[in-house]
Order: structure tokens, then C-alpha cells, then sequence
């Protein structure tokens, strides 16, 4: 993510923002780039404009329609299908829970 500095955040217009109506200020979330429009999301998470926020990021992230199902960012990609699952061994996997093998 590039870093943007007072200039730059005073040159981004208002319709880049995830809350225009404060830009240039402090909350309004700046999103010039898909790396910030993440970054809104994630800082945006929890508060009263999360949803504003999320729906101008999903947006930029996912394209004019901004729904994000099925169109994971690429660093996400990788994480699909793990966590628990049976049959490979090591913590967390090998048997379901209960401790009985289903082979």
C-alpha cells in the first residue's frame, strides 16, 4: 500500500472516500487503490460507518457490483478449504471430533 501523505490525502477526491462527507479529515477512509480500500474495510470494522465503508471498498475491490462471493482477493485464495480438516495428520486433524476414525 502506497503512503500517502497530507498532500496526496488533500489532492484524492471526495467520491474516493469511504465516508465523503469528512474527507479530507480524520474517518473518512481514503480509497485510491484496492490496498486501501482493504485496509478501510478492516479499520472500518466495528464502527458506526462499517457498512458505508464495506460497500464503497467491495466495490473497488470486487468491481461495480461489489459482491464479493466467489471473487476472494488473491492473498485469500490460498486459505480456502483448510482449518480442520480430516485425514492429514498433526493438530486439529487426523480424526473428527470425538476421537473416532471414520475408516
Amino acid at each position: 500500500m502506497a503512503k500517502l501523505t497530507a498532500a496526496d490525502r488533500a489532492a484524492v477526491p471526495k467520491s474516493e472516500f469511504g465516508v465523503p462527507s469528512k474527507a479530507p479529515g480524520p474517518g473518512s477512509y481514503p480509497m485510491p487503490d484496492k490496498s486501501h480500500a482493504a485496509n478501510a474495510k478492516a479499520r472500518a470494522a466495528g464502527k458506526p460507518v462499517e457498512a458505508q465503508v464495506d460497500a464503497k471498498a467491495n466495490k473497488i475491490l470486487y468491481g461495480s457490483g461489489g459482491n464479493p462471493d466467489n471473487k476472494l482477493p488473491q492473498h485469500a485464495m490460498h486459505t480456502r478449504g483448510r482449518g480442520r480438516g480430516f485425514g492429514r495428520g498433526g493438530p486439529g486433524g487426523g480424526s473428527p471430533p470425538g476421537g473416532a476414525d471414520l475408516a
